[in-house]
């Protein structure tokens, strides 16, 4: 009966996907739903396939303009973030309406793919060091075959701004300096680290 308990009290701890009660200043309470829904989605990938970091994780939210933060890095152990960036979106993903974005999964679209990513090995490219993302749902299937990594651009702001930054060809694009911190923390990371992308 005692390891009953034991093993009920750990699983409900990291494997939680109850809401989590997280809180920060810069984003809205549609910004925060959404990011507790996807860190629980994030969770119950980790809980049901081995290999993937339980740390950290990445969240890119696509209702966020471009000119704003929108990348984050997420401490899964302290339930926070702990550094977020610019991102850019694909330029097939432009409907012509002010804020609105449409995905795609299919080849040559150069629209943005939803859905969860595993971040493999690095590669040097045309842009330097990137970092191939193999598409662990049916929405971003195509990511290896689209060669879809998540990769840095000179012309990507650090800063946030009013307008919108330049857009990719279907790839996550950061800034150089957001490159080079998220970079430490990929590579440093003894488990693959999840990067989901949503809506």
């Amino acid at each position: 009966m005692k390891l009953f308990y034991l093993i009920l009290f750990f699983t409900a701890g990291f494997f939680n996907t109850s809401k989590i009660n997280f809180k920060d200043e810069n984003l809205s309470t549609a910004e925060v739903e959404r990011l507790n829904l996807q860190i629980s989605e994030v969770k119950e990938k980790i809980g049901v396939s081995s290999g993937y970091s339980t740390k950290i994780a990445f969240l890119v939210d696509m209702k966020i303009k471009s000119g704003k933060n929108r990348f984050f890095v997420y401490d899964l152990e302290n339930e926070r973030i702990i550094d977020q960036g610019l991102v850019a979106h694909g330029c097939g993903s432009e409907t012509g309406v002010r804020g609105e974005l449409k995905f795609s999964n299919v080849p040559e679209s150069k629209a943005t793919s939803l859905g969860r990513y595993s971040i493999e090995k690095c590669y040097n490219g045309m842009f330097g060091k990137a970092y191939k993302l193999v598409g662990l749902d049916e929405t971003n299937s195509n990511a290896l075959k689209r060669a879809i990594v998540l990769h840095k651009y000179s012309a990507v702001p650090e800063n946030e701004q009013d307008y919108y930054i330049s857009r990719s060809q279907g790839c996550p694009m950061v800034s150089e300096a957001f490159f080079k911190r998220i970079e430490k923390i990929i590579d440093s990371s003894k488990s693959k680290i999840i990067l989901n992308i949503y809506y």
